[in-house]
């Protein structure tokens, strides 16, 4: 006996046999991002009434701009899955879910290009 629907057998859907790995990825991610934003809100507290110069030379630091590159990588990936799950579970038509999915990773892509160039920038002309 099965507790695949009528309809389901006709349309031959089953598993798509990625979704533990997309909910793995979320949690991962979500972990991930604990330490970053805490250590990200630290550090801003602590020069939050710093000039240029002085956030230059700190996020000339290694240490500082590889963290910085991290959170925004993490930070964009943990944002595209989580638009991918409202996307597939609340926009109909399927062309539509599609098309904005592929708006949102394209969007977070050139995002994440544009803000990893200016720390780089920011952190190599120290």
């Amino acid at each position: 006996m099965s507790i695949r629907t009528p309809l389901a057998h006709v349309r031959g859907l089953g598993t798509a046999k990625d979704g533990t790995h997309h909910w793995w990825m979320q949690r991962v991610t979500s972990v991930a991002l604990v330490p970053l934003v805490l250590w990200f809100a630290y550090s801003m507290l602590c020069y939050s009434r710093a000039d240029y110069d002085t956030l230059q030379y700190w996020l000339s630091k290694p240490f500082n701009a590889g963290l910085m590159v991290m959170l925004l990588c993490v930070m964009l990936y943990h944002a595209k899955l989580g638009m991918q799950v409202i996307y597939e579970d609340y926009v109909r038509p399927e062309w539509l879910m599609h098309t904005l999915m592929l708006i949102t990773q394209f969007v977070l892509f050139l995002l994440g290009a544009i803000s990893i160039v200016a720390v780089l920038k920011i952190a190599l002309a120290a």
